[in-house]
């Protein structure tokens, strides 16, 4: 069992090309053709997995929490400011558009003076 590992311990992989143009891969060297050592490879074994980070602490994971609910806060902020720009816009173009139609209807548009009389538009 033992000879196996050993042999599998230090391997080399072989490339060459056969008469057709197909190029092959091998951990042996083929009799009669030229091949070429693409890797040496070690029986050095997988590397060990990274060690895993420590538990966080009460205090870490507090403050990002914090800086989590801050940030969503904010993204909330914004989108509320966002929203009643729009319903203002809104309102203003419904207004706009009262105006303009009041305007083109012909009819004769009037006010109030400061002694409460009325008197109409040219």
């Amino acid at each position: 069992m033992l000879t196996i590992f050993a042999l599998n311990a230090r391997a080399e992989l072989n490339k060459w090309v056969d008469e057709n143009g197909v190029v092959h891969y091998s951990d042996t060297r083929p009799a009669g053709v030229n091949a070429d050592t693409v890797r040496n490879v070690t029986g050095k074994g997988t590397a060990a997995a990274p060690a895993q980070d420590a538990p966080k602490s009460y205090v870490e994971r507090e403050v990002e929490l914090k800086k989590a609910l801050q940030e969503k806060q904010a993204v909330n902020d914004k989108l509320a400011r966002e929203k009643a720009i729009q319903e203002e816009r809104q309102r203003n173009c419904i207004n706009a558009q009262e105006s303009l139609r009041t305007l083109e209807s012909g009819t004769r548009l009037s006010a109030y003076d400061a002694k409460g009389e009325r008197y109409y538009l040219d």
